[in-house]
């Protein structure tokens, strides 16, 4: 009988199964994070921050991953934003402390969840947008003898959820203040889903927005929590955000709060073109972001000139953009030479499968670039890390010699 106690032992020690070579040892396809890129986006991502004044919140529904979340708090990040009331549990669990959920807390069990991380010593905060969630969550907080720290969402007409503008805020502000379940701590919002002909002037003038509104709370003296917070920015336009709420000089009255996710890998298309253009506008900010995570997986057919079969499909991969062909090895190669993949091409993702389309240098037998075989390794770049992560439940750190030195667990 097959005893697979080994390979658990191993995981649990968190390990590769049969060594750590990468080009050897692991099982393809297989999630790759090197480290060189990951620690300079770290320390230039907090770096950004400080300069601006504000904190950093990351957001962590980008990794679920708490070996990243640690390395995020331990560079000089706030807190961490989740996603959903699992979410924080999962982050909670492995030691994150103060818990910003970028999103409304709705339904009785996960209000449970949420009650339990309170109870437990989480520094906790929701958002809400609308007088049936406010009386859902003091109805529960209130039997619980729990206080819960809010922020009230700023929306836009068309986006998606938030209040759709300083009125609706007041009013619920109002409606909050006289519950003594609920302690509103600021003002929550998220530029990602303003558009318009001009995006960087919609986006610059929704960020003042949020300021004017954070500040007529202020005035009215509708904000209880002692440490006010006025949080926005996803992965795009971190920059205009930032810049905004430094201009809006917010001085004591709010602590401002960045929540960019994508950063901490970056990656090889929309936030890749995201950043090209951060750095058209801020050329002062030295070197940018740069991609870190990798999928590696091996040719296993040439069924036909010109065509390689590479396993690595929708299963492995994120896909709102195909992904990209970056570099080829040979199995086993000690030496770790790259061979190029110029001209190099997916033109079809199954579930598990690439279609990519060589260049025709490839299909001569006499290449220079050493013709590709059967069992070449290839690492791809992919767009949007949220949607790579989530399809791995082990994540492979390498340093630059291509040894795995950390193999990260995902929880999500």
């Amino acid at each position: 009988m097959y005893d697979d106690r080994p390979h658990l032992e191993a995981l649990e020690k968190g390990t590769p199964q049969t060594g750590n070579r990468l080009l050897a040892d692991v099982s393809l396809p297989a999630a790759v994070v090197h480290e060189a890129p990951l620690a300079h986006n770290l320390a230039w991502m907090q770096r950004f921050c400080e300069s601006h004044g504000a904190r950093l919140a990351p957001h962590g529904k980008t990794t679920m991953c708490p070996s990243l979340f640690q390395r995020q708090l331990a560079e000089g990040a706030w807190g961490i934003t989740l996603a959903t009331a699992s979410q924080c549990r999962a982050a909670f669990a492995h030691g994150v402390q103060r818990l910003l959920m970028a999103n409304q807390l709705i339904g009785e069990a996960n209000m449970a969840i949420v009650a339990e991380l309170i109870e437990a010593g989480a520094d906790f905060y929701c958002v809400v947008d609308s007088v049936a969630n406010v009386d859902q969550l003091v109805r529960y907080f209130t039997a619980r003898d729990l206080r819960l720290q809010v922020l009230i969402e700023l929306g836009v007409p068309g986006g998606r959820c938030g209040c759709r503008d300083t009125d609706e805020v007041m009013a619920l502000a109002e409606r909050i203040d006289s519950e003594q379940a609920l302690v509103l701590a600021g003002l929550e919002g998220y530029e990602g889903v303003v558009h318009g002909n001009d995006p960087e002037r919609a986006v610059r003038a929704y960020a003042w927005q949020l300021v004017e509104a954070a500040q007529a709370l202020d005035k009215d003296a509708l904000i209880e929590s002692p440490e006010p917070l006025i949080t926005a920015s996803g992965s795009a336009w971190y920059d205009l955000i930032a810049e905004v709420f430094r201009e809006a000089r917010l001085g004591p009255q709010f602590a401002p709060v960045l929540r960019p996710g994508c950063y901490v890998v970056h990656d090889h298309g929309i936030y890749r073109q995201a950043q090209h253009e951060i750095l058209e506008r801020r050329p002062e900010l030295e070197r940018g972001l740069q991609p870190a995570l990798e999928v590696f997986a091996q040719v296993q057919s040439l069924p036909e000139p010109g065509l390689a079969i590479v396993g690595l499909g929708k299963r492995d991969i994120g896909h709102d953009q195909l992904p990209e062909p970056l570099r080829r090895y040979r199995e086993g190669d000690e030496r770790r030479r790259p061979l190029p993949v110029a001209g190099w091409r997916v033109t079809k993702l199954m579930d598990q499968h690439a279609f990519v389309r060589l260049a025709e240098e490839e299909e001569e037998p006499g290449s220079a670039n050493g013709r590709v075989r059967v069992g070449d390794i290839v690492a791809f770049g992919a767009s949007h890390p949220c949607l790579t992560f989530d399809k791995w439940r082990r994540i492979c750190r390498v340093d630059e010699r291509l040894e795995v030195i950390e193999v990260m667990p995902t929880f999500f």
